[in-house]
């Protein structure tokens, strides 16, 4: 192995922005080597990935299938499993960067520890941020780590803003492309099914963040981890609705002027520029061509028929743990939707019940924000889903 080589810890590997980022390794194989592969359920797509890249440890999330990888690969692979099986990775695996492509607040832990080590953070998994974006920023504050944005709203804006004061800035814009659904009647948002949400028209990714994108929630999170990584208060933040996805996100500055970062909706240049930077790394592939695209469209979001948008506002300006309330009630609300027990409108309204019914606190620590975290998750489920 050259010692040019940056070793990686891949949180999520199976998923959309871990295959996306395989594909960034391979590319540049003489650049990175994975050290360490964590997976949720897909033993056999972690096995495909282990033989590939060699990893020296991994995490699956069934104690079942761990066992089948000891007798498979023997000791020249160290497993993990369990509750802390993902700090025990990232704790224990030698890595330069830690990919956080986990969805959900499971991925909170593991980012800490990560930022705790000394550690280059990429992080796709926006829930860190959402309901640990203080912790995070404590840490980060104290020289603890680096923390690097995957999405790519968050990318655009830290392209956009390399070498830029701080005091120069007068907002963020974040696009988002509205969904499947952002010219439908609210009359007809009842009646949308778990298939038609799955149906994003510009972006290709997991179940949930899917569902996400379709009732804006994602977005909202988004704003939430802008405020967290830009320092910048919500009045300075907005939304706009760009349905061809090719501006990822702007930024307006004090004297009028907009920076803006365009490419084609692929999530591959984000993740790259997330491994390479400060450096930029080539890329093959199509090239975006205005003439071919033709017209570009912003509109104002609607907070009436997306009020998962408002929400999040809502929840950051509150801060506390109240996103993490919201991100807990939105968890089970979406996995309510996918198996059909509540109405897309609804998942909306849990969101909003879980709020209004909170009483924030700081949340200074990982206890204080995991026992929010539980107690609303119980909470919907008593209140609502279990009276199904």
């Amino acid at each position: 192995m050259k010692t040019s080589q940056k070793k990686i810890i891949l949180l999520g590997s199976t998923g959309s922005i871990g295959s996306n980022t395989l594909n960034c390794i391979r590319r540049f194989a003489d650049k990175f080597k994975i050290t360490g592969l964590a997976a949720g359920q897909n033993v056999t797509e972690l096995v495909s990935q282990i033989e590939e890249f060699m990893p020296s440890s991994v995490y699956i999330a069934n104690p079942e299938a761990s066992k089948l990888l000891n007798e498979k690969f023997g000791s020249s692979l160290e497993v993990f499993d369990g509750d802390n099986g993902l700090e025990s990775l990232v704790n224990a695996t030698e890595c330069d960067i830690v990919v956080n492509a986990l969805v959900g607040a499971v991925g909170l832990r593991p980012t800490i520890s990560a930022l705790k080590r000394n550690k280059r953070v990429a992080l796709a998994n926006k829930e860190s941020l959402v309901i640990g974006g203080d912790l995070i920023q404590e840490l980060l504050n104290g020289g603890n780590g680096e923390l690097l944005p995957v999405d790519s709203e968050h990318s655009a804006i830290l392209q956009c803003l390399s070498g830029v004061k701080e005091s120069v800035i007068e907002s963020i814009i974040l696009t988002a492309s509205g969904g499947p659904f952002r010219n439908l009647g609210a009359d007809r948002f009842s009646s949308i099914t778990p298939d038609q949400a799955l149906n994003h028209p510009t972006w290709s990714m997991g179940r949930k963040i899917t569902i996400d994108s379709a009732t804006l929630m994602n977005k909202g999170f988004e704003v939430i981890e802008a405020h967290h990584l830009f320092k910048l208060p919500y009045s300075q933040l907005r939304v706009w609705i760009h349905p061809q996805s090719i501006i990822h996100s702007l930024v307006e500055f004090h004297d009028g002027a907009i920076m803006a970062q365009l490419g084609l909706p692929d999530m591959e240049l984000p993740i790259q520029y997330a491994l390479s930077y400060p450096e930029r790394f080539p890329m093959n592939g199509k090239r975006l061509s205005l003439p071919e695209i033709g017209n570009l469209q912003f509109l104002n979001p609607d907070f009436d028929r997306f009020p998962c948008l408002r929400l999040c506002f809502e929840a950051g300006e509150e801060g506390g743990t109240a996103p993490t309330v919201i991100n807990a009630a939105n968890e089970v609300a979406v996995k309510a939707f996918l198996n059909g027990k509540i109405s897309f409108t609804e998942i909306g309204e849990i969101v909003a019940y879980a709020l209004h019914n909170h009483r924030a606190v700081p949340a200074d620590s990982i206890e204080t924000i995991e026992e929010a975290d539980i107690i609303t998750r119980k909470t919907i489920h008593c209140n609502f889903l279990n009276k199904r």
